[in-house]
């Protein structure tokens, strides 16, 4: 388990280093945006320019990237938007945004996910089964800006229960009810996908386990149907949704690009589209790497996690 774990991690690093390597090239490609578009602190970028070694050759650009941030810490400043300001120290600035919408999603939508999963593999091939299934494939198929404007549409300006913007910092704190009614209309946007790709999972594994001998054998030692489903079913089925369940968890920090933009939530999804748009270098990198790192670590997590939650799972072995 200990050599499977250190190969696993040593693989994510090579992994995150080609990706960030290739960005750096695909980016240090484009035309640099012209000084006149930068506003005010010019003198303060250009002095940062040359320290990075914008006028050297790319590998030395690059050589350059890695000692700012593995000697100093410093992910450079702002050149089209927060100018002069610290990269990092905008990222986490955003970032309490981008948690709590994700957090509030989450906690909603894992357990009504389990719970419709769980009931429509109790009633398989039944109506119940099939309406459910029907609806987790149409919420799964369509993408999460679709049900996005629907709720706005409805929910916001049709019948005006919640207003179309997330509060600010300076209206509420983020953990009290001002906030939360801003935030549930992109919480309910973000809860779909979740809730449905729990449900088709839990369905499936459950339905599966639901036909194993151990389950008649444990009815006829005396268990009731409810009695086998979750002393034995259930858990045997939990093995593979656990791990789904923590990586959820582990993709808060990632966050919601389109639904961030789309219900003008200031948090680091946002940032990074406009750091796109606005070919920001630095808060281009920054958060690459971050997204990059937020994916890798998740699916690292994931896999280990197997040989933690069932015992009966040997990571590494042939």
């Amino acid at each position: 388990m200990l050599k499977y774990v250190i190969k696993r991690i040593l693989l994510m690093i090579m992994t995150f280093f080609v990706i960030t390597t290739m960005c750096f090239i695909l980016i240090k490609m484009l035309p640099l945006p012209a000084i006149k578009e930068m506003g005010r602190d010019v003198q303060l970028v250009l002095e940062r320019r040359e320290a990075m070694g914008y006028n050297k050759p790319i590998l030395v650009q690059y050589a350059l990237f890695w000692k700012h941030i593995l000697f100093y810490g410093d992910f450079g400043i702002g050149e089209q938007m927060y100018t002069g300001q610290e990269v990092a120290k905008i990222m986490l600035q955003k970032m309490p945004y981008t948690v709590v919408v994700n957090l509030y999603s989450i906690l909603a939508a894992i357990p009504l996910g389990i719970m419709f999963g769980i009931y429509a593999a109790l009633k398989k091939n039944k109506w119940q089964d099939h309406v459910i299934s029907t609806a987790v494939m149409v919420f799964i198929s369509v993408p999460s800006y679709v049900y996005a404007f629907l709720v706005q549409y409805f929910l916001c300006f049709k019948f005006g229960w919640f207003s179309l913007t997330v509060a600010s910092r300076a209206e509420a704190d983020f953990f009290s009810w001002t906030m939360f009614k801003s935030m549930l209309p992109a919480v309910i946007a973000l809860g779909f996908g979740t809730v449905s790709g729990l449900t088709r999972f839990t369905r499936a594994e459950l339905a599966e386990v639901l036909t194993g001998e151990y389950l008649l054998l444990a009815r006829t030692k005396g268990l009731t149907r409810s009695q086998a489903v979750v002393r034995h079913a259930l858990r045997n089925a939990m093995v593979p949704i656990l791990p789904m369940i923590l990586s959820e968890f582990i993709g808060i920090l990632g966050g919601s690009l389109i639904i961030e933009k789309i219900f003008s939530i200031p948090g680091i999804g946002a940032l990074y589209i406009n750091a796109i748009n606005l070919r920001d270098y630095n808060f281009f990198m920054a958060l690459t790497m971050f997204y990059t790192l937020i994916g890798l670590v998740g699916g690292l997590v994931t896999d280990l996690s197997y040989g933690f939650i069932d015992p009966r799972i040997k990571m590494g072995e042939r």
